[in-house]
């Protein structure tokens, strides 16, 4: 404790003068405790003492019996290698003992297998020389085993000149054995019944003997049988192509002659097998000769014979070789026959019949031979016989795709000529035949191609087909009718116009349903040409090309029935431009041009809505709808004068149009994508409603008015508005001045000269056009921009003033308007009461 909390400590114990009496008996007891801690103290330090002096008795016993333990340790180890010492002095002598008995064992073991070597090669050469097959074979079998003990003694004399005397003999046996085989197949094997089986035990000589010599007694015997079919095969008479059929008769007869005579081969030689290859490859090599030297192309229906005889061979072949796995091929030509209810030979005459003509061809190379992909020098291999002749055909397949495309064409060609443009009675499709005809013709020809080849030929004809099905889209797209062309058109005003009767409009759908029939259906073919085809090729089969084509068909036909409906409403359209806006007296019912054109619709569109999807029938509509609405709006320029009541009458009638648009889905009686429809032309018909409220708007609110509903409008057609309005040219000067001095964006300003007013001729539709909005810098405010916030900030104003007018609220004519609105209270629709339930 320091000195500072000893004097807190004490102040805190006597805090008062009273409790200083108490210093005395804590005294005493402070005492008391200083003498206990220095007893304990003292203590202490005794024990202490006494226990150090223990510690160094302890570390010495410790000390001592260390040393004693390393002492004997030590003679422990001295001990142990004076034992080791003397066991090795009493076994010295047994272990020379043991190695002299081992290597007196492994002597007597080479003698005694010396001298059956001796033995068993002097009987091989006896037996080498009597040509006994059977016991040679046993006995080679024996001597092979016998020198695999000796190749650590090879550099021994004896043993070489063994080796060299058993390398003599088998030389001497291989010599005998080529001697005898040579004989088989000469006859003498029929004058002599022991001969097949002397050549049966030599087969057991060849086993015997390295592999070298089993191969190359295969290939000579091979080679010396397929001698007389070079021969046969190769002289004028024969090296054609039309007996390639003849070939596979003759190998298949040598097959069947010889089956017994070729017993005496042990089964795990493949002799036939290898005999097959190697005919197989002198074939190819003949054909393609033959294919090479012709000065002509060669004749289809002889050359898809040759082809064919040469697949149906090979499968053979891989079903006698192949377990039975060859046969896929057969099971998957046989199931495409059936469907089309005939045999797989059926092919072949049917194609002979379609081409007999001869056309020239250019020469092709060979193509490499194929054996070198495989060793074929191994039996049972399992080599793959497709292909191994019938590839070499491929080169030269070019004249069987010509003629294969010639006839789609011309059976397009027929196909187009015969069709009526219209579907069958109660059919379900509404597609043109023609189109199914066309995929089932093709199919045809991918059947009968698939069954010859899968590879190149395949993929050309696969070509052919695109071009066949975008002669087709071409077809379809110039069946579609055209705009009028030409002096007579030009000179009545239909250049470019396309009138569409309701037969024209029932084909136009027809060809849309066709083309994405065709659309469609491309696809599914290029999928199912991809699985069979060679998978090399399988990524090159797309149709995307010809989908893209009959994708254009299909746009084409719906804008031509856009097209053809416009031209259809252009005599309704003349007919609204010539009803006298300025001179009506009164607003009655719809006009005969609205009537017009819901005629149209109702004729054409029911039709319509039955013969196409939903799909394209939406698309349909939404361009009607954008090509009808703009031109109802325009069109209202077009007229020359409209009074307050022509343009209730007109607001009238843009109701009733917009009434029969949005109508239109339910009477194709298809409700899909309708109020999309609906939103789209609410907000196309607007427009002309906004026109028309502007017309009926005062004279001294119209630029209000004009720019809070039409605010994209331009000053051109401000100035239109006015002549449609009646105004004179003088009166519209102030009225205009006003416009521009509040227009929002700078737009050049409109200026009467100073001459008489005359009557301007109605504005072309081409010369209304909307301006271009300009991005207004930022400037100080000027009274004209003060004035023009001051208008917009009564837009809400202008807008219910506007609805107003609409509505004939503001105008001298409304007491005949309310007339006319409670004689239409009784009806419960109709489109006067539309207009107000709006």
């Amino acid at each position: 404790m320091d000195k500072a909390s000893a004097l807190e400590y004490i102040n805190q114990m006597f805090p008062t003068e009273a409790s200083l009496s108490g210093v005395e008996p804590l005294m005493q007891k402070i005492q008391s405790e200083i003498r206990r801690v220095d007893a304990s103290i003292l203590a202490a330090v005794r024990q202490q003492s006494n226990s150090g002096t223990k510690a160094k008795e302890e570390l010495a016993a410790a000390t001592n019996a260390v040393q004693e333990l390393m002492h004997k340790i030590h003679e422990i180890k001295t001990k142990a290698e004076q034992s080791e010492t003397m066991v090795q002095e009493i076994c010295r002598d047994i272990k020379k003992l043991d190695c002299a008995k081992r290597h007196i064992t492994t002597t007597i073991t080479a003698l005694h297998r010396l001298t059956m070597l001796v033995s068993a090669v002097e009987q091989l050469q006896v037996m080498a020389s009597k040509r006994q097959y059977k016991e040679a074979a046993a006995q080679l079998e024996a001597v092979n085993q016998l020198c695999s003990h000796f190749e650590a003694y090879r550099d021994v004399p004896k043993i070489t000149e063994l080796r060299e005397k058993f390398k003599n003999i088998k030389k001497i046996l291989k010599s005998h054995v080529f001697s005898d085989f040579s004989s088989l197949g000469t006859g003498k094997e029929t004058e002599d019944p022991m001969l097949l089986q002397q050549l049966s035990d030599a087969c057991f000589v060849v086993d015997a003997l390295e592999p070298s010599v089993r191969e190359e007694l295969v290939k000579n015997f091979c080679s010396k049988e397929l001698t007389s079919y070079r021969q046969i095969f190769e002289g004028a008479e024969l090296a054609k192509l039309d007996k390639t059929e003849r070939r596979y008769a003759w190998i298949k007869r040598r097959l069947r002659s010889n089956e017994d005579t070729w017993k005496i081969f042990p089964p795990s030689w493949h002799v036939d097998y290898l005999l097959c290859i190697q005919f197989c490859k002198i074939t190819r090599a003949q054909l393609v000769d033959i294919l090479n030297n012709m000065k002509e192309k060669p004749d289809v229906a002889t050359l898809l014979l040759a082809f064919q005889r040469t697949i149906e061979f090979e499968e053979e072949l891989a079903e006698k070789f192949s377990g039975g796995t060859g046969t896929a091929r057969n099971k998957e030509s046989a199931s495409d026959d059936e469907e089309e209810g005939g045999e797989h030979n059926k092919i072949v005459s049917d194609i002979r019949k379609k081409y007999e003509k001869k056309l020239a061809a250019p020469n092709h190379e060979a193509e490499q031979d194929k054996d070198k992909q495989k060793d074929l020098s191994v039996p049972g291999a399992g080599f793959n016989f497709h292909g191994i002749i019938s590839s070499c055909f491929e080169p030269y397949m070019t004249v069987y795709i010509e003629l294969e495309e010639k006839s789609l064409v011309d059976q397009l060609e027929k196909l187009v000529q015969e069709e009526r443009w219209e579907t069958e009675e109660g059919s379900q499709t509404n597609i043109l035949s023609s189109s199914m005809q066309v995929f089932l013709v093709i199919r045809k020809s991918l059947k009968r191609c698939s069954a010859l080849t899968k590879n190149q030929t395949l993929f050309n004809l696969f070509q052919v087909f695109q071009r066949i099905l975008k002669a087709y889209a071409a077809k379809l797209y110039a069946r579609l009718p055209k705009g009028g062309t030409g002096i007579v058109a030009a000179a009545t005003g239909t250049d470019g116009q396309i009138r569409t009767s309701d037969r024209d409009e029932r084909m136009i759908c027809y060809i849309v349903n066709t083309a994405e029939y065709c659309h469609q259906t491309s696809g599914e073919l290029a999928e199912n040409v991809a699985k069979m085809i060679n998978p090399q090729f399988a990524d090159k089969v797309d149709m995307s090309e010809v989908q893209d084509e009959f994708s254009a068909v299909i746009t084409k036909a719906l804008m031509t029935l856009v097209h053809g409906l416009e031209t259809k409403f252009d005599a309704e359209m003349v007919a609204m431009t010539r009803v006298p806006w300025a001179t009506l007296e009164s607003v009655g019912d719809q006009s005969e041009y609205v009537n017009g054109i819901s005629s149209i619709l109702s004729s054409s569109i029911p039709v319509l809505g039955s013969l196409l999807s939903p799909t394209y029938f939406q698309y349909f509509l939404d361009k009607l709808a954008a090509s009808l609405g703009p031109r109802f709006y325009l069109n209202i320029y077009k007229c020359k004068h409209i009074s307050e009541t022509g343009a209730q009458q007109m607001l009238l009638d843009t109701q009733a149009v917009k009434t029969i648009l949005l109508d239109i889905p339910a009477l194709g009686k298809q409700s899909t994508g309708a109020a999309s429809y609906s939103k789209f032309v609410s907000r196309e018909m607007s427009k002309a409603e906004a026109l028309l409220k502007v017309i009926l708007s005062p004279v001294d609110s119209v630029a209000n008015t004009y720019r809070a509903l039409l605010p994209e409008g331009t000053p051109l057609e401000f100035q239109r508005i006015l002549d449609l309005k009646g105004l004179k040219k003088a009166d519209q000067q102030a009225i205009l001045e006003d416009f521009n001095k509040h227009a929002p964006a700078p737009a050049p300003a409109i200026k009467h000269p100073a001459v008489a007013p005359t009557v301007a001729p109605p504005v072309a539709t081409a010369s209304i056009q909307m301006a271009p909005s300009v991005a207004t810098p930022a400037v100080s405010i000027t009274p004209s921009m003060a004035s023009l916030t001051g208008a917009l900030a009564n837009r809400e104003d202008v807008l219910a003033r506007a609805a107003a007018l609409g509505r004939g609220a503001a105008t001298t004519g409304f007491k005949r308007f309310l007339a006319l609105t409670e004689a239409a209270k009784d009806r419960k629709d109709g489109p006067f009461r539309k207009l107000f339930n709006a």
